[in-house]
């Protein structure tokens, strides 16, 4: 009868300790997926930053956008995304330098005639029209511009060589416009400010 006790508080014993063995296992592991949720889950500052850009808290974005380029995620969008909120915040250069960074990340992605056309007006808001010319015209036309896109930038242009003084080549474009855009009502003031000049 004490061999048989002894058995059985030996087993229970052992019953104890693998519960106990598969317990710690079982909390170890749970420990180890919540470390590795919480370093997975940590955010990636790109999304935090396009976030922060809906929300109109341009600041805080350009702060999210620089982390990623740290941190080396998403480069060319975080310094797209740099410039957009530096063009809210009517930082211009600031802007300019972050699309052209930009630029020499992914100058094969859909969003360059985008960053063309952001980086010609910010050199018309820094009195820059000549420049702002070349952005426009690299930027038409590029494959993944949308038609309004397009359209945007062939006015842009005409904008830019209004204010460089090249009237002659304004009259030309808003006519090639005037032709291809015949519901844009804009075309019109163009056209009788350019025959005043």
């Amino acid at each position: 009868m004490k061999k048989t006790k002894r058995r059985r508080r030996r087993n229970r014993r052992a019953v104890l300790a693998r519960r106990m063995a598969v317990g710690g296992m079982a909390v170890l592991l749970a420990g180890l997926c919540l470390c590795l949720y919480l370093l997975v889950s940590k955010g990636n500052p790109s999304e935090e930053g396009i976030e922060y850009l809906e929300k109109g808290q341009y600041e805080e974005a350009v702060s999210q956008f620089e982390e990623a380029v740290k941190e080396e995620v998403n480069v060319g969008d975080a310094y797209r995304g740099i410039g957009i909120a530096r063009w809210e915040l009517e930082d211009y250069e600031g802007a300019k330098d972050a699309f052209q960074k930009a630029l020499e990340q992914e100058s094969e992605s859909p969003f360059t005639g985008t960053i063309y056309n952001f980086l010609g007006n910010c050199e018309l808001k820094t009195g820059n029209p000549q420049s702002a010319q070349n952005y426009f015209q690299l930027g038409i036309g590029l494959k993944g511009n949308s038609a309004e896109l397009d359209q945007e930038m062939k006015y842009n242009l005409i904008v830019a060589l209004e204010q460089s003084g090249d009237w002659e080549n304004a009259k030309a474009k808003v006519t090639e416009y005037a032709a291809e855009y015949l519901d844009d009502a804009n075309v019109l003031k163009e056209q009788q400010f350019l025959q005043t000049r």
